[in-house]
């Protein structure tokens, strides 16, 4: 069978790669010249209740990109502000391994290649057309394509386009193709109900800190530099997609992470400001490169989807990473893309498709997300292992551990251990 996935983002890799290793011809059409998205200025793994997923995935046989973050940590166990024992990996480094491994799996790759709309039959989709005339047909197909732009839209519910790493601009804008082909997609909310939330983070190059914070940074992962108290600023944090940072912590300090570029876990803010703190008078934004403006708005557009990652209403089409729910996160998006890519074979071949134990903290995150948007206030909760509400259910149901030996047991009890590496 031949499967086709819309976005190259974490979601998207992680679909291409579940669904090569059950037997299918893959093809990822990426609307930039980049794999992995957001992921590009991402770099958090293994925080709070990630470290149990990443593991959970490993032991389902899906830990080829959790192997590549791993690979690629600078500083291992860190912990800050409400954070524990998380890994930041060089986000510089990341991408390029990704590709290869992607490429030399078999997987065929376009960059540049924007989908605009989709060619229906019935509850079926037969292809895919892009924006420079050219189509692609599949016997199935993944929607990977993120819930951020396009510039009008981060107009409308933002502070203009601040010049992301998606860079709409050159690319031209995400299209919803599950919208195209008639499903009516669900809006994430911010806490005063507006549309959307402001990506989580930005980033300044090592050179724009003092030596002193470098030096820090480089021996520890982490720095906390107070806020002063004039331009402190806790309605801000309402607005932020990361709802595990939204913490009064992080407007009372500035929390920087070395994940290659140095992370400033704010969604934005102001440039004049950000200089008046000891360490950082010649800081300087690189993701977004306004950053001192605003930052992206996601959570623009998620798909009506069953809990094995199939679109209600396409028999086909399958959806991934932020368009399948309000996920965060990079362990998140391979968790979801890899039992849609997964699903998406089984589906074609007539096979039961896998609905992951709720014994399992991916399983149960997958569900619980679709159980939330029926309640009243569900559009205006983000769900991530690494804190915030979910990693509190976690808590509670007693699914977050760090240990390796128990969690590999649990998967083998439950009888899924290895299910992503099965050929079909």
């Amino acid at each position: 069978m031949k499967l086709v996935i819309i976005g190259g983002g974490w979601a998207g890799c992680a679909a291409a790669i579940a669904a090569k290793k059950a037997g299918a011809e893959v093809e990822i059409f990426e609307r930039t010249d980049l794999l992995l998205g957001v992921g590009n200025v991402g770099g958090i793994m293994r925080n709070n209740g990630r470290y149990t997923a990443a593991e959970e995935l490993i032991a389902l046989g899906a830990g080829e990109l959790i192997d590549i973050m791993d690979r690629n940590a600078i500083h291992k166990n860190v912990d800050f502000p409400q954070h524990k024992h998380a890994w930041l990996c060089d986000v510089s480094k990341v991408e390029p391994e990704v590709r290869k491994y992607i490429l030399d799996l078999g997987i065929k790759v376009n960059f540049k290649s924007r989908a605009i709309n989709v060619v229906k039959e019935n509850n079926e989709i037969k292809a895919i057309k892009f924006f420079d005339k050219t189509i692609a047909e599949a016997d199935a197909f993944v929607e990977a394509t993120g819930s951020t732009g396009s510039m009008e839209n981060c107009n409308k519910y933002g502070n203009g386009c601040v010049m992301c790493i998606l860079r709409c601009p050159t690319f031209g804008m995400r299209v919803s193709l599950s919208a195209k082909a008639g499903i009516v997609d669900i809006p994430g909310e911010r806490g005063d109900g507006t549309i959307g939330a402001f990506s989580g983070s930005c980033e300044i190059p090592r050179e724009s800190v003092s030596p002193e914070i470098l030096k820090e940074l480089e021996e520890k992962g982490s720095a906390v530099l107070k806020v002063p108290e004039e331009d402190i600023n806790m309605g801000k944090l309402d607005s932020k997609v990361c709802q595990q940072y939204a913490l009064k912590e992080f407007a009372e300090n500035i929390v920087l992470l070395d994940t290659g570029h140095i992370k400033v876990m704010t969604s934005y803010y102001p440039l004049e400001k950000l200089r008046k703190i000891k360490g950082l008078e010649n800081a300087r934004y690189i993701d977004p490169y306004s950053g001192g403006v605003g930052n992206s708005i996601r959570y623009l557009s998620s798909t009506p989807r069953d809990n094995d990652m199939k679109v209600k209403g396409i028999d086909n089409l399958f959806v991934a990473g932020e368009k399948a729910g309000f996920f965060i996160g990079h362990t998140e998006a391979m968790s979801t893309g890899t039992l849609a890519g997964h699903n998406a074979v089984r589906s074609y071949l007539g096979m039961e498709t896998v609905i992951l134990p709720r014994k399992t903290v991916v399983g149960d995150i997958i569900a619980y997300a679709n159980e939330r948007l029926n309640t009243e206030d569900g559009r205006r909760v983000r769900h991530t292992f690494s804190g915030a509400e979910y990693f509190e259910r976690m808590k509670a149901l007693g699914l977050y551990t760090t240990d390796n030996e128990e969690i590999k047991k649990k998967i083998e009890d439950l009888g899924i251990s290895n299910i992503f590496n099965q050929k079909l």
